[in-house]
């Protein structure tokens, strides 16, 4: 998820001879150097009020493992998907799952939490996956190109409010941010886009959680036709201010942070008409079926794709190497998703065999044995990691809020990663 990074936490990792100036090279092809088995391990780091995320990601994961397995596994043998703890201590985490042989992991889900994991992790040549990490400032952390998301980075969602306001039919726009690097970050974003569709921002206000009221009138003194809200902490506070100032309904467009079942928490119909963004795709029927046979109690599947694909990619890629070693794991993400890498390193591009879209490790594994390069297409999209490691393609569920203040999803969009 996008908690910011505390200060001081992006600082650079060196490792030799593999970081470029931004922290966005790939790591080389490497001679085969793993013990024959797979092992997948999970950095699960969610407690208090996002603890249910925890059995998600597990079921996914196991989901994903199953499946691989039945197709064979890695060279003929079972994949492994290392027991599982639940901490906050991400440190401790990723020592445990190097000292227990993981070729890879995947996690972790807070993206405050990703640098200690990274860098454990790519000191020890440990592919790194995370499937809800979205801090923008995680796309250049120096991580010697071991560190990879299948969840879009924030900014990625700035194309899509921005198309919702003009497809609502306004021509001038008001941006309401909460202090913090989301809100910055993506308040950023969002003026870029809004200028590309033609879009005039007439404001750009910036407020603390629970102080909304100086931005929210210096928005309502510009006279907008529209205003998105990008806020998570104070969503709700400035939702209220936005709906006393005339500036809620259906001129309002929520970030994915400020989305939320509001219910009885506002007036009466405050949000009703309103739009709100979430990232990923509804998971599809079958898809839910398989996670609820794996954990018959399992009630919601945020990053459950975004989990199974990662795992999925990871059993890919190291087909593709021949290899289960962290290292030739990472070298190989990138063309087995689609992607290309930046110049000088590995990717789709050069001497790669043409690629073909497919849909599961079984079905992957076919396109090698073709002689073919497998372009993975998961449960949660398209993938195509870029340089960064960050998908290039998002896509968004897009909900209206009724009179009850509750949001129904009813339309679906796709973005680049760029944000513009």
């Amino acid at each position: 998820m996008g908690r910011a990074l505390a200060a001081g936490t992006v600082a650079a990792l060196a490792l030799t001879g593999c970081l470029g100036p931004a922290g966005s090279a790939r790591v080389a092809s490497a001679d085969a150097s793993g013990d024959g088995t797979l092992r997948i391990g999970l950095i699960l780091d969610n407690t208090g009020k996002q603890n249910f995320l925890n059995a998600s990601e597990l079921a996914a994961a196991k989901l994903a493992v199953k499946e691989i397995n039945a197709a064979g596994g890695h060279k003929g043998k079972p994949v492994e998907l290392l027991p599982e703890t639940i901490s906050t201590d991400t440190a401790a985490q990723a020592k445990a799952l190097v000292a227990a042989k993981a070729d890879v992991v995947i996690g972790p889900t807070d993206s405050s939490r990703a640098p200690a994991a990274i860098d454990v992790l790519a000191n020890a040549k440990v592919a790194v996956i995370s499937p809800a990490n979205t801090a923008a400032a995680l796309s250049n952390y120096k991580s010697g190109g071991y560190y990879f998301r299948t969840s879009a980075a924030d900014i990625a969602q700035a194309s899509v409010l921005a198309k919702l306001v003009k497809d609502g039919g306004a021509r001038t726009l008001a941006v309401l941010h909460e202090e913090g690097d989301y809100g910055k970050d993506v308040a950023a974003a969002v003026g870029g886009a809004a200028k590309q569709s033609g879009l005039e921002v007439v404001a750009d206000a910036e407020f603390t959680p629970g102080q909304a009221q100086q931005a929210v009138a210096a928005a309502k003194a510009a006279n907008p036709d529209a205003a998105i809200l990008v806020s998570r902490d104070g969503a709700q506070g400035a939702i209220a201010e936005l709906n006393n100032a005339g500036l809620a309904g259906k001129k309002l467009v929520l970030s994915d942070g400020a989305v939320s079942k509001y219910g009885a928490g506002l007036g009466a119909r405050a949000l009703e008409g309103a739009r709100g963004i979430l990232p990923g795709v509804f998971p599809s029927a079958a898809f839910q079926a398989d996670l609820v046979a794996v954990d018959p109690g399992l009630k919601d599947m945020v990053f459950a794709a975004e989990t199974y694909d990662a795992v999925v990619l990871a059993a890919v890629a190291a087909a593709a190497a021949e290899d289960d070693a962290g290292t030739s794991i990472a070298a190989s993400l990138v063309a087995v998703s689609g992607g290309t890498a930046a110049a000088g390193g590995t990717g789709a591009g050069g001497s790669q065999p043409p690629s073909v879209s497919c849909t599961s490790y079984k079905d992957c594994v076919g396109v090698l044995r073709a002689g073919q390069r497998p372009d993975y297409d998961g449960q949660s999209g398209r993938i195509n990691f870029d340089a960064h490691g960050d998908i290039t393609e998002s896509n968004y569920m897009v909900s209206t809020y009724g009179e009850d203040n509750l949001p129904t999803v009813d339309g679906t969009e796709a973005a680049s990663s760029s944000g513009g």
